[in-house]
């Protein structure tokens, strides 16, 4: 009894054009997923500088969002990571806006205007610290 004849799929039995048979498939990554996560991570907790919450925030919601965009058409792996960047990204920049916006409305404050009057027409450093005194004060009130 013979054995029954199957026909022969082209290049059965041979491995793929470069890569020897039974070999792993090259280990992708997702650079711009692990940039995301970096960078917001240091944007969370720099987001008290303009160049921590602002520029490093803003670059990780970019990255993040790459990497995102990679991941969802099948091209890099780590989606969850890249998204998770983006929301740290957001959330230092964020905060960092919220921290400038305080700041500048402090420098415009009519407090700070009679500060820096005041040191301005102080004739000793004996004056400037009771204008800084005197500024104090005002704080507390």
């Amino acid at each position: 009894m013979s054995m029954p004849s199957y026909p022969q799929q082209p290049n059965a039995g041979q491995a793929p054009q470069g890569a020897p048979y039974g070999a792993p498939e090259p280990a992708r990554s997702n650079g711009f997923a692990v940039t995301a996560l970096i960078l917001g991570l240091l944007a969370c907790i720099f987001f008290w500088t303009v160049v921590g919450g602002l520029i490093l925030g803003l670059l990780a919601v970019v990255f993040g969002i790459l990497g995102a965009l990679r991941a969802r058409q099948g091209r890099a792996p780590r989606r969850v990571m890249a998204i998770i960047g983006a929301v740290l990204g957001a959330l230092g920049l964020i905060g960092s806006v919220i921290i400038l916006i305080v700041g500048v409305s402090f420098l415009n404050s009519d407090g700070f205007k009679n500060l820096e009057e005041c040191v301005q027409k102080a004739n000793s450093q004996a004056e400037q610290d009771k204008c800084a005194e005197d500024f104090g004060k005002s704080l507390s009130n």
